[in-house]
């Protein structure tokens, strides 16, 4: 009779749940048992574990073996158990001293000729790891860099079975062959990516960042992204086809500031899960981009599939830029499935199998022709739509989702003498940048001690009652919300936005004139700002309001 357990993680969404693994021999006829609610894959591990230990020098244990997998009502699934399987095995067979095995967590998959193999999804169970008190964990080879990104863990990475049975059985450790061939990719690495995906899906591709310089005028549009940068906010591009509006969303990421440390960890856990990590790219350190077709499935969009569902892409694009193309040829009911992360920032989804929590704080972009021709509304005009047609075609971009969207900018077509005129005195995107970090870090200075970084997460009760604004500021406001032009909801969006031109014009609170132009931003309206005129009394003039970095 022997016994003998070690530990793995078994991958619940975008979180690990710490899975203790037993083994028991008993006398009787050889036979092996896998139970604790395994599927597929995992029931096929009892033919690759046998084969790895065999081909690996060591003797099967010719009597009944029992693996059980604890929890038990925990679904679990994978190849990432056949490492902590196959050493339990051998540790319950006395080949290793099972008070080893005890306080390690293992994480691998094993091929029938003992090497080990990295599978999808390290960082997130290295975290649970060190969240449940482990501090050793083995893991192939290939995936330890990943590992290591978790602080107090010591990472062991092993390339067969043979090395991490002599490291723990305190033997020479044998040299084993890179089995690449010269010119060829490692034919390991096929696990870390799901079929389909493409490596590097949702991440910034390489290190080259889309200039804002490259866009012609747009003057309002570009002060638009600025915002939507600063305070994360949304934002809404309509415009006829070839405005621009593509372009100016792919410049929108590198506007962001680059991860913190947590987020990194945070984004770099998704995209492991999903199988989208680029090889070599232990950690992601620029806000993703992930910009899904307008016929995408509502669980390709907020995550899904058979079984436990996998990260989409408001998951992918989580601490980035989620952007929606001709959102009016979208499904109403795929886009309206957005509503409840734009306000929580996470998705659950729940399913047969289980339910899942998976992060999902994104800034979301969407752009739309006015009408199904593009030409509504145009100076040359020419659209052949008919009244009714165009409202349908808008009313797809349902009321409570452009109720949840902050900045809603129209497109004009460029000009002659923009177009001619591309590259004098227009911004970079390095200059618009500095700007958003700036506003970044005074709102970061305000909410020291609070649970927000950014406007857009703040509670709008609180925003009213902690954070005063310039008396009469909200005038304007006030007056649109009793005529029912505003929602309860919009105004404290409004206020969120007012905030983000303050901290960009370097103020410390909003003033009239912030609060008008992001009312301006939200309805499309220009808003008349009262300005006191010469020494006082009470004449007043009318004036445009105008962008923060203006009125400085």
């Amino acid at each position: 009779m022997g016994f003998a357990r070690t530990c793995s993680v078994a991958l619940v969404g975008v979180e690990g749940v710490v899975v203790e693994v037993q083994a028991d021999l008993e006398p009787g006829v050889a036979a092996f048992t896998l139970v604790g609610l395994p599927d597929k894959s995992l029931i096929e591990s009892r033919e690759r574990v046998r084969a790895a230990v065999v081909n690996s020098g060591a003797e099967w244990p010719q009597k009944k073996l029992t693996v059980g997998l604890s929890p038990a009502s925990v679904p679990k699934g994978g190849s990432g158990f056949d490492l902590a399987v196959a050493c339990a095995v051998l540790g319950a067979a006395e080949r290793l001293d099972p008070r080893e095995l005890t306080d390690l967590m293992m994480i691998g998959e094993l091929g029938l000729d003992g090497r080990v193999r990295p599978v999808r999804g390290v960082l997130p169970a290295v975290l649970a790891a060190a969240d449940a008190g482990y501090r050793q964990v083995v893991v192939p080879e290939q995936t330890a860099a990943e590992a290591s990104l978790v602080p107090g863990i010591s990472v062991l990475g092993v390339r067969t079975l043979r090395q991490l049975i002599a490291v723990l059985a305190d033997e020479p450790v044998p040299d084993e062959e890179d089995p690449r061939d010269e010119g060829r990719p490692d034919p390991s690495l096929a696990g870390l990516v799901v079929p389909g995906t493409g490596v590097g899906a949702g991440l910034p591709p390489g290190d080259h960042t889309p200039d804002l310089a490259d866009v012609a005028g747009q003057h309002s549009a570009r002060r638009a992204l600025e915002v939507a940068a600063a305070g994360r906010h949304h934002i809404f591009l309509k415009g006829p086809p070839g405005a621009g509006k593509t372009m100016l969303a792919e410049r929108l990421p590198g506007l962001l500031p680059p991860l913190s440390p947590k987020e990194s960890l945070e984004v770099t856990a998704v995209h492991s899960v999903a199988g989208t990590l680029p090889p070599g790219q232990p950690l992601v350190h620029r806000p993703p981009y992930c910009a899904p077709h307008h016929s995408a499935t509502m669980a390709s969009l907020v995550g899904g599939g058979t079984g436990l569902p996998r990260p989409g892409a408001v998951s992918l694009a989580h601490h980035g830029v989620l952007f929606v193309d001709e959102a009016a040829e979208c499904s109403p009911r795929v886009l309206d499935a957005l509503r409840q992360p734009l306000e929580s920032g996470h998705v659950v989804v729940a399913r047969a199998a289980g339910m899942m929590r998976m992060p999902a704080r994104i800034l979301l972009a969407l752009a739309a022709n006015p009408c199904p021709c593009g030409r509504h509304g145009t100076t040359g005009g020419g659209c052949e739509c008919r009244p009714s047609t165009i409202r349908r075609y808008r009313a797809r971009l349902s009321g409570p989702l452009m109720d949840r969207v902050d900045l809603r900018i129209a497109v004009e077509p460029v000009a002659r003498a923009e177009l001619i005129a591309l590259g004098r005195g227009a911004e970079t995107t390095a200059a618009v940048a500095e700007r958003v970090q700036t506003a970044r870090e005074r709102a970061a200075a305000r909410f020291a001690g609070t649970p927000w970084h950014t406007n857009s997460e703040v509670p709008g009760h609180e925003l009213r009652t902690r954070w005063q604004v310039h008396p009469g500021a909200l005038a304007q406001a006030e007056r649109d919300l009793e005529c029912g032009l505003l929602t309860a909801r919009g105004l404290d969006r409004v206020l969120r936005v007012a905030w983000t031109a303050a901290d960009l014009a370097g103020r410390d609170c909003p003033t009239r004139e912030d609060v008008n132009w992001a009312l301006e931003l939200r309805t499309g309206v220009r808003r008349g700002a009262l300005t006191a005129a010469g020494g006082g009394g009470d004449r007043h003039e009318t004036a445009t309001a105008r962008p923060p970095h203006e009125q400085r």
